[in-house]
């Protein structure tokens, strides 16, 4: 809906020059709000033609209002004044997906993958565990060798997910001295949800859990136990905060979106859709998706005679 881009990049109402025709006008008006369902509070000002790059057409700036929001959206009107058309361009020099910071960030699978797997993650949501779990073992045992893995962080504010950025800090902590035990941790949280939550769902004892988790990991890992410690500690957000910021850039809504070479997949989707995706993206970089998985036949039933016993054997 036109509606829902009052939202962002507020502009002054463009103002018509020369005469207008108000029969077309309304006729365009109607057919503005019914097309893309705007409300009846929303105000629409029909601006002034001006030339086109499309052959037969010309501009036509129709200003989009709300309160004291307002935006003007150029649309095309053919010169005869018979219909009325819609075309957006996209800055494909631009693409903010392209431009996503992962550097230094663990990756699990081939390095060298055409194909990366970027997942914006927060470690206290339901639906990121759902994600995670889809995609670690299945879609990784399907891809083997195809793909990398990425996870950036994008926990929600504390009133919505109370451990979940210290839980992203206390990774981070581990990330910086092993690849292997950030993911050990990731499994681990996405797996035991409760146990960090907690019955009393108190937030001193949550962070208590999650820097003891940690601390299990680099014990059995044989990491250096003093500098995660003073890590620990410390808990610098800078990290997820720059992340946080990508977000932002990116319009991203809410955990878990995933960047599949560029491609955006939102949501805990299932995982043949995921497995698109991933299709697309191998195709295009010259590699051979995996072959489809076909059901197993149906194996034919052996029923006994009558009399025969077990089996058909005599008895």
């Amino acid at each position: 809906m036109l509606a829902l881009s009052l939202t962002a990049g507020c502009k002054a109402q463009t103002p018509s020059q020369g005469p207008s025709d108000p029969v077309l006008d309304r006729r365009i008006e109607v057919t503005v709000r019914s097309e893309f369902g705007l409300p009846p509070d929303y105000g629409v000002a029909i601006g002034a033609r001006k030339p086109s790059t499309i052959n037969g057409y010309d501009t036509l700036p129709i200003t989009l209002s709300h309160g004291d929001k307002s935006q003007v959206v150029d649309f095309l009107i053919s010169t005869d004044s018979k219909k009325l058309g819609r075309l957006e361009s996209f800055d494909l020099s631009k693409d903010p997906a392209s431009a996503i910071d992962i550097a230094g960030r663990p990756i699990r699978g081939n390095p060298a993958a055409k194909v990366t797997i970027i997942n914006f993650d927060d470690l206290e949501c339901p639906y990121c565990a759902r994600m995670h779990q889809s995609l670690f073992p299945s879609t990784f045992a399907r891809y083997k060798d195809k793909v990398r893995f990425v996870y950036k962080d994008f926990p929600l504010p504390p009133d919505m997910h109370p451990w979940a950025i210290h839980a992203s800090v206390d990774a981070n902590c581990l990330a910086a001295q092993s690849g292997e035990v950030y993911w050990n941790y990731v499994d681990y949280l996405h797996t035991h949800v409760d146990e960090v939550t907690g019955d009393d769902r108190n937030q001193a004892k949550s962070f208590a859990a999650l820097d003891r988790i940690a601390r299990q990991e680099a014990v059995v890992s044989k990491l250096d136990t003093a500098k995660l410690d003073a890590c620990l500690a410390k808990q610098d957000e800078t990290q997820v905060n720059e992340s946080l910021k990508e977000t932002t850039a990116l319009s991203l809504d809410g955990p878990p979106v995933l960047f599949v070479n560029g491609e955006r997949v939102n949501g805990a989707v299932p995982e043949e859709q995921v497995w698109m995706a991933i299709d697309r993206a191998l195709a295009a970089a010259g590699e051979q998706p995996p072959a489809a998985t076909l059901p197993a036949a149906p194996q034919p039933s052996v029923t006994a005679k009558p009399g025969t016993g077990n089996g058909g054997a005599g008895n």
